[in-house]
């Protein structure tokens, strides 16, 4: 929810990004790397992939579709996060991350879409 939330602020409408989204990774949001605050590369197009993401991934993971695809890139974006606000890891980045990583182990489930898709087979029987 955390993820889905924050991406829905990134836009103003359909496919618009919002002006505000661009200005953080612009101008608030710094990586922290070597003990140096570095600014991020590509400002808008981090926006628009970090906006894309946290609103599709979530969707993904809710359905149970491409469930390890959608809780790596979840778990990648935490990462991200991570080096942005340092702080936070004990709080939100921890949990974040164990949970992810939980559904990148063992997928999603019995109730996972993912178990109806011919490709989730795995030596006969069905990957969860």
């Amino acid at each position: 929810m955390p993820f889905y939330r924050s991406g829905l602020t990134k836009w103003d409408g359909f496919l618009q990004l919002s002006d505000s989204a661009v200005y953080l990774f612009q101008e608030e949001f710094k990586l922290h790397l070597f003990g140096a605050q570095l600014d991020y590369p590509l400002p808008a197009l981090s926006a628009l992939l970090a906006g894309c993401a946290e609103v599709a991934l979530p969707i993904l993971l809710v359905l149970g579709l491409g469930t390890r695809f959608a809780a790596f890139g979840l778990l990648v974006m935490t990462a991200v996060i991570q080096i942005t606000v340092p702080e936070g890891w004990a709080n939100f980045h921890l949990p974040w991350a164990a949970m992810a990583l939980a559904l990148v182990a063992w997928g999603g489930g019995p109730l996972a879409l993912d178990r109806l898709l011919p490709w989730s087979r795995v030596g006969g029987r069905r990957n969860s």
